[in-house]
């Protein structure tokens, strides 16, 4: 699925590319052809003004006339040898307070682009005029064309792009709900057999040894089952003091981590610390990070879970003495799938920050990690 994705946005961007290139070519060549134009037109403009400027009275200067008056579309400003601006034409200066700094403006702009006419107004070539010329609003569009072509090619990418990934990641979000709806049904099934046949052997004396073992069994799938039917719904949260859920996760991990291994827990406030939780969902991810951290330190070392709060937040670290992370699997450990073991799915960590980020409105991520010295999982959620 992630492979066609991709294949499908290199495509798109391929013929976006080729497209822009293409449009980018035709529209210069055309640019240049309409400069060309415009030029001509300005040489025949400038000289049909010479024209009626020089015309005797019985002169026929009809055609002259026409060409000056159909230049309405060129920008133009006229100066004598001494630079001083003499006349303009078809520049807008009506709404400028200052119109000649903008003139001037215009003026030097012209002269950059090298867009001047000379013409000589004595047989001596002392004195001469010059008609400096800028772009008309169509050579403008033109040359334009391309960035506009480019930036709507760009949105579009982008905006397929947004689309293919939110769809993707909906049909990853429902994958993810299914699977766990199915394991909390599946689960369903023997842990009802199981408690009937408890039900059985309570009426037995002799199985009543093993049964306080076999009922913590059979509670513990039963929660595990409740989990995974939470994921993908609305799990209910309730007010709920923070260190004592974590206090309990902490017990039920100590009997089962080796001896080797130390869990401290350390509270700075040591003082309860409310929050609207699902305590049940919380529990799972603690269990979910202690485990990673045991399983990093293989059977030897020391975690410490300790918790800050100031005014709008309340951190929960999750600290290991293990083989550490490098900086760029930071994120990468919490995608679907991503797991160090030879066994299991790696969805551990990926429900975990849907259950604290989705469910509770916090946030959950690798604070550091320094490879062979250790690893820092952060909590925080919102007060």
């Amino acid at each position: 699925m992630i492979g066609k994705l991709f294949s499908w946005k290199i495509v798109l961007a391929l013929i976006a590319v080729i497209i822009v290139i293409g449009t980018f070519f035709y529209s210069d060549m055309l640019a240049r052809k309409i400069a060309s134009q415009e030029r001509k037109k300005i040489e025949e403009w400038v000289a049909a003004q010479q024209l009626i400027a020089n015309a005797s009275q019985e002169q026929d200067i009809t055609l002259a006339s026409i060409l000056v008056a159909e230049q309405r579309t060129i920008p133009v400003i006229e100066t004598n040898e001494l630079d001083s601006i003499m006349n303009f034409l078809n520049v807008d200066t009506s709404e400028l307070l200052v119109p000649s700094e903008y003139l001037q403006k215009e003026l030097t702009e012209y002269k950059q682009k090298g867009r001047v006419i000379r013409t000589y107004l004595d047989q001596n070539r002392s004195r001469y005029n010059l008609y400096y010329y800028g772009e008309s609003t169509l050579l403008k569009q033109v040359r334009y064309f391309p960035l506009i072509q480019l930036m709507v090619v760009i949105l579009f990418s982008i905006l397929m792009v947004a689309s293919i990934i939110s769809r993707y990641r909906s049909e990853q979000n429902r994958l993810w709900a299914g699977l766990a709806k199915e394991t909390a049904h599946q689960l369903g099934t023997p842990i009802s057999a199981l408690q009937g046949w408890m039900e059985i052997l309570r009426e037995n004396e002799e199985a009543g040894l093993v049964l306080a073992d076999m009922e913590k069994d059979v509670d513990r799938l039963k929660l595990i089952s409740d989990r995974f039917s939470m994921i993908g719904g609305t799990p209910s949260k309730e007010k709920q003091d923070l260190v004592q859920v974590i206090s309990r996760v902490v017990e039920y991990m100590r009997k089962r981590a080796s001896e080797k291994t130390t869990i401290q827990f350390e509270n700075a406030n040591s003082t309860p610390v409310y929050l609207m939780l699902s305590s049940s969902l919380i529990e799972w991810v603690l269990e979910n990070l202690i485990k990673n951290a045991l399983d990093a330190m293989k059977g030897k070392g020391k975690l410490v879970i300790s918790i800050e709060e100031d005014m709008q937040e309340v951190h929960v670290d999750i600290s290991d003495t293990g083989s550490g992370i490098s900086m760029s699997k930071f994120k990468q450990v919490f995608f679907p799938g991503y797991s160090t073991k030879k066994r299991g799915w790696g969805v551990g960590l990926t429900l975990s920050k849907r259950i604290i980020e989705e469910y509770h409105g916090g946030n959950l991520f690798v604070k550091n990690s320094v490879q062979g010295v250790g690893t820092t999982f952060r909590i925080t959620f919102k007060k």
